[in-house]
Parts: structure tokens; sequence; C-alpha cells
């Protein structure tokens, strides 16, 4: 008997761009010509039934007028088609018309498709480049930065996935003009949350702008949009494979994600996670990490992003506790979650530990009394 020693020592190099602007259309094009993918030629643009009027439609345009082919794969708009089929019938539906290992995959819209197109780009031909073209403001703070891609399921939300980079990001403001008021108010959720990640000025500024925010003021949500990325890169640049310092970007979703999966996607994303932020800050007031005034002041600009703070009638609060242990933090059938220290900075349990775990009745507590 013997033993063979495979070496497969690697050093990557996935670091990329994020671009911020208005109207980037011309210069994912732009960029696409002066090598951003290497001698790629052939694109699928991967986006929902919403967007694909809004940006995808003009960007298939482009890339055709380009020289380049390209074609159009649509799913219908939803966190409820995050699926494993929705992937399944993308992935057979490129294979048709031809695409194989030379091709790049673009996702222009929201969290839902960035998640989806990243995933089906880390499986298709054993993994194909991509890149994310944002038009949400929860995309712009949250989903197209990071790598993380991922389906949910009926069981669980975001745990069938891989990380996976893009070879760049573009976050175009002007869309965000085109967005219903309910989403860019969902939106905020996860710009409130770095906020109370990791800076307190940011949360002041949020606090004195959010009006003019939520009117796409363009210096403002110039702002807004450097710092999402600004806060989150300092974290997954430390953390990229969520061992441990990256666990704190899951501020508020233990409950956010429950509800969210609970409500039947009624609440969106942004939404749930507003109610998970107050489930949070009523904990951390609990276990006197901090003062009452920072928990209020936290629910109140919630409340001033016309977010909502209660969990609605329709939800089963005792179907909600049992949610609680999909969250991919459980560990051994325990509830952990991260704890904010005041506004602005996350408690660190021990050397490298973010999340802590927290019994049923305490939960249940705090959920009963929303």
């Amino acid at each position: 008997m013997g033993i063979f020693n495979v070496e497969l020592k690697k050093v990557i190099d996935d670091s990329y761009e994020i671009e911020i602007g208005f109207g980037l259309e011309d210069k994912l094009i732009s960029d696409l010509q002066n090598g951003l993918v290497g001698d790629i030629t052939k694109f699928a643009v991967i986006t929902d039934s919403i967007v694909k009027a809004l940006y995808a439609d003009s960007i298939l345009s482009k890339l055709i007028e380009a020289g380049y082919s390209a074609d159009l794969f649509v799913f219908e708009a939803g966190e409820k088609q995050k699926t494993r089929k929705t992937k399944e019938i993308i992935e057979d539906e490129m294979l048709e018309k031809g695409y194989r290992r030379d091709c790049c995959i673009i996702a222009v819209g929201g969290g839902v498709v960035t998640d989806l197109a990243g995933f089906v780009a880390g499986t298709f031909g054993r993994g194909v480049p991509f890149i994310n073209y944002a038009t949400t403001l929860l995309a712009a703070a949250d989903a197209s930065v990071g790598g993380k891609t991922a389906v949910d399921t009926p069981l669980a939300t975001n745990l069938i996935g891989l990380f996976n980079q893009p070879e760049k990001v573009y976050l175009d403001i002007a869309a965000w003009k085109t967005l219903p008021r309910r989403q860019i108010y969902s939106g905020m959720a996860e710009t409130i949350k770095h906020a109370c990640i990791a800076s307190r000025d940011f949360f002041d500024y949020l606090n004195i702008h959010m009006n003019e925010i939520l009117q796409i003021d363009k210096e403002k949500c110039e702002y807004i949009a450097k710092e999402n990325c600004k806060i989150k890169y300092e974290v997954v640049m430390k953390d990229e494979r969520e061992s441990g310092l990256r666990e704190i970007l899951n501020l508020g979703h233990t409950v956010g994600r429950a509800i969210e999966t609970v409500s039947e996607y009624r609440l969106l994303h942004g939404e749930a996670l507003s109610i998970g932020m107050v489930a949070e800050v009523k904990l951390s007031y609990k276990l006197g990490y901090m003062s009452k005034n920072e928990r209020d002041e936290v629910i109140e600009v919630l409340k001033k992003a016309n977010l909502p703070t209660v969990i609605p009638e329709y939800i089963n609060r005792e179907e909600l506790v049992k949610k609680l242990y999909t969250d991919k933090k459980v560990k051994n059938g325990v509830l952990r979650f991260v704890i904010q220290k005041g506004i602005g900075e996350i408690v660190e349990f021990s050397d490298g530990v973010f999340a802590t775990p927290i019994s049923e009745d305490v939960v249940r507590e705090i959920i009963m009394d929303m």
C-alpha cells in the first residue's frame, strides 16, 4: 500500500473593482472592449421580469451592437424564484443556446438576480466569470459585494450556494430612481445595519439626511453607496469565507431571515431585516450591551426609513421561533446571535468570536413582545 501526495497549493487574486455612478451601461461595454474578461465574446445576461425592460434589454442591445454574441435569460421577479429549480432552468437554457466554458455571465438586477446568477456562474462549466450590474439600493448595500451566492429552499434561505467573486461590480445609482418606494425603503435596512456594525458617524449621517437619501439625492446616495462598500469590504477582506468576523454582517438576520421565510416573502428582505434589527437591539439592551436611548435611536431611524418595526399579526410566533433554528449561525442545535455594542460596534465575545448562544426562552420572550 502506498500514498501519492497531490500538491495543489495556490495563490489566488480575487480582487475586483466596484464602480459607483449614474448610467453605467456604456462604461460596462467600454470595459469589456478594454479586456475586462479577456477575449471572451459570448455573454449570458441574466435578469428578472421587472428589470428586463428597464435595463437588461438595453445592455443586451449594446452588447450586440458592439459585436458580441449575447442572449437574455429571464426569470420571474421575486425572492420566491431564487431556487434550485430556477437555477436549473437557466442552466438548461444556456446549454440549449450553445453556452459552454468560453462565456461570461452578466447579472443585471437586484440581490435575487446577483445571488442566483453568481451561483450559476460558479457551477456552469465548473466555473465561468461573471459581472454584477446592480440596479437596487439593497444590492448596492449588500448582495453585489462580498462574493456570497446562493439559492433558497423551503427549509432555509441562502444555505445552498458558494463563495464566488465577480470580475467587477457596477452600482448604477440612476437605476434607483426607477424603484418603487417600498424597494427604496427596503434597501435602507442593510445600510442602517452597516452603520450599526461599524460607524456611529455613518449612523448619524443617515439619521440627519434620511429624507434626502429616500428622494435619491445624487450626492447623498453616492456617499452612502461608498460607505456601504467600504464597511463591507473591510469585513470581507479579513474574513472572506465567514470563519468568524464576517458573521457580524448577519446582524439582525437571525430573526429577519426567519420572518422573511415565515411570511412566505410577503415581506421584502429589508422589511424583514428591519424587524430582525429591532429584535436584536431589544436583545442587546436586555443583555446590557446598549442603553435604552441607543436601542430607541436604532428603532427610530428604521421608522424614519419607513421600515416596519413590529412583527405582522399574520405571522405565527411559535412557527417563527422554530424557523430560527435554520439560521446558519446555529451550532449543535443552539441559537447564536450577533449582538451590537452601542451603535457602531459589535460585541466580540472572545478572540474572533462574534456570535453568542442565546436560550430559546429569551428569544421567545422578545418575539412575543413584538
